[in-house]
């Protein structure tokens, strides 16, 4: 495959070895190109050279602007359009044939009307313009857990990020030379127009169309809409789970590591978990956290019962107000350079800076590009965001690349909860475990559209990223739970607790190793608990609070169950589940039940 533009008027083929196995991505690229029109075609090779030429480009055009190469070599800032800073749930479809199929969860289109749309759309969109051609491979390219997708853009923005985000170019078509098979994305900004901006995905077709928005995950098909809308739909026939998740691995001071998968809405500390320093005490023994990724796992039985799990993704799309050196110093080790800052403030001197950052300095400018003032917001978007390579992390684990995956120990879900809700539990059962996961609630953040700070159902943290009926992805988790089956054991935390004075009372952060420490021993049968209709929570002594001040107030509610507001929980919970109808599994229905019995008796 060559990496130069091509004229639109001459054949545009991604060559193979005799280009017949190629034959349906040519002949998808050449009905893209006879809808769009671009003035020309380019086909991604993934190269440092392409990537130097566009990223030259942008900074010509000021899609990109260069920041201090000596404090960030290798860094630059991109400035969205101020109507294109967040996902937009909204706009974002699910076209299935049956509209049950899509769910309460999801908005529908008929596949023929979304097709419609989008077409109209996109006709001719990309006049002037450059369309790009990415092969990328969600996971490593020799896994039998990774999937390919071809995205077409007319972003080189996009390209920039797909490079970091994915294995992307000549490897990944490659692999999809090999099998035939791979998602179809077609994406472009348009302009920019909030009234014309949708994210449709057609799950039984493997196709995605965004057009309208140059923001994360809207644009950058991997992420999100295929990693997370389509795949999920993908596992569920294939028998895996594709999961909104970091995996992280905890190694103990005998060198034994396990690996923990856990769930949290978007910007409610995932990566901060993904890449914890313990505690000063812990370091000294010899405890490790090695991160394999900070957003999202797929998971495959393996031969021997277990789950297996990889990151499909290649790097880190963090959000940054907040990420500081208190906070996750791992985080900001691996942005100081070859990242991609989008929406942040910048300083006097052309450094990336954000609310939270604390590094003494002030910015310039905001993330608008205007001087910078306090009274008229902050300076870089709450959802302002990075994008960097995995492997710049100092604690990135080499079994990221592990093509069959690490072993899942543990399970964890969790939200933002300022009340009831303890710091940490664990299931009785799979069951009870799915359920934990399918009722867990959050207050929203930033990451998405709409009011902040309200409570909301979130089940698996995958509210907005299912890309098929809640009620089918419910029993899909409960099919694992069959015989031999090693399943891993499911906890629930909640890192937000507060107090009366509306203060958190856990300090958080690498202090939360603590709970996984307690996790993995409940995993090898070594600590103790007190059991409640809840679940089992840590006998008094069993996790580790040496060093740790908490006060009266902060052990009895991090630690205490409140058997009255859990009854209302459980009462919230039922007519929850009671929303998706017929198609809810009575299992849950029934352990929902036993349950609220149990807390009534």
């Amino acid at each position: 495959m060559n990496a130069i533009s091509h004229d639109v008027s001459k054949p545009v083929i991604a060559a193979g070895s005799d280009g017949s196995r190629l034959a349906a991505l040519n002949a998808w690229v050449a009905e893209v190109a006879a809808l769009t029109k671009p003035d020309a075609i380019h086909w991604c090779d993934g190269s440092d050279a392409e990537n130097a030429k566009l990223i030259a480009q942008m900074e010509r055009d000021g899609t990109l602007v260069k920041l201090n190469q000596q404090t960030h070599p290798g860094s630059y800032l991109h400035r969205s359009h101020p109507d294109d800073v967040a996902r937009v749930e909204h706009l974002t479809f699910v076209c299935t044939t049956n509209q049950d199929d899509a769910g309460p969860n999801n908005h529908w289109m008929s596949p023929a009307d979304g097709h419609d749309k989008m077409d109209a759309l996109f006709d001719g969109c990309m006049k002037g313009r450059t369309m790009y051609v990415i092969p990328y491979c969600m996971g490593p390219i020799e896994s039998p857990l990774s999937r390919c997708g071809v995205e077409i853009t007319d972003s080189p923005y996009v390209v920039a990020n797909m490079r970091i985000m994915t294995r992307m170019g000549a490897p990944a078509l490659a692999r999809i030379e090999r099998e035939s098979k791979f998602v179809r994305g077609l994406h472009s900004i348009g302009e920019l127009d909030p009234e014309r901006r949708f994210i449709m995905h057609f799950p039984e077709e493997l196709t995605i169309k965004s057009f309208g928005s140059g923001y994360g995950g809207n644009a950058l098909l991997g992420k999100k809409c295929h990693a997370l809308r389509i795949a999920s739909h993908q596992a569920r026939s294939e028998g895996w789970l594709a999961e909104h998740m970091l995996i992280l691995g905890l190694e103990n001071p005998q060198g034994e590591t396990h690996y923990i998968a856990a769930a949290f809405p978007s910007a409610c500390g995932k990566t901060n978990l993904a890449m914890l320093i313990p505690p000063e005490g812990y370091r000294a023994q010899g405890w490790k956290v090695w991160t394999v990724g900070d957003d999202i796992c797929w998971m495959r039985p393996g031969a021997d019962g277990r789950l297996y799990a990889i990151n499909p993704e290649a790097g880190f799309f963090g959000v940054a107000p907040g990420t500081s050196d208190k906070s996750n110093p791992n985080a900001l080790a691996s942005i100081q350079m070859n990242t991609i800052f989008t929406n942040v403030g910048v300083t006097a001197d052309n450094q990336p800076w954000w609310e939270g950052l604390d590094n003494g300095q002030q910015p310039v400018t905001d993330w608008r590009g205007n001087a910078f003032d306090a009274a008229k917001g902050p300076a870089a978007h709450p959802n302002s965001r990075f994008t960097v390579s995995a492997k710049q992390c100092p604690t990135y684990s080499p079994e990221a690349e592990n093509p069959a995956g690490v072993p899942i120990s543990a399970i964890v879900f969790g939200g933002r909860r300022p009340s009831l809700v303890p710091l940490v539990f664990e299931a009785r059962d799979w069951t009870h475990g799915v359920l934990v996961g399918a009722a867990m609630g959050s207050e929203t953040t930033a990451a998405a559209t709409g009011a902040v700070g309200v409570m909301r159902r979130d089940p698996m943290a995958m509210k907005p990223f299912c890309g098929y009926n809640f009620a089918d992805y419910f029993n899909h988790w409960l099919s694992f739970d069959k015989a031999g089956a090693k399943l891993p054991k499911i906890f629930h935390v909640n890192w937000f607790r507060k107090g009366d004075d509306g203060s958190f009372l856990w300090p958080g952060f690498g202090e939360n190793l603590r709970v996984l420490e307690w996790m993995i021993q409940r995993v090898k049968g070594e600590a103790g608990s007190v059991e409640t209709p809840i679940g089992h929570l840590p006998a008094d002594g069993e996790l580790n609070l040496e060093g740790v001040a908490l006060g009266e107030e902060g052990r009895a509610k991090l630690f205490g169950f409140d058997r009255a507001g859990w009854q209302a929980e459980f009462a919230s919970i039922g007519e929850y589940l009671d929303e998706y109808g017929p198609r809810m599994p009575q299992a849950l229905k029934d352990e929902q039940q036993r349950i609220a019995k149990a807390l009534q008796d």
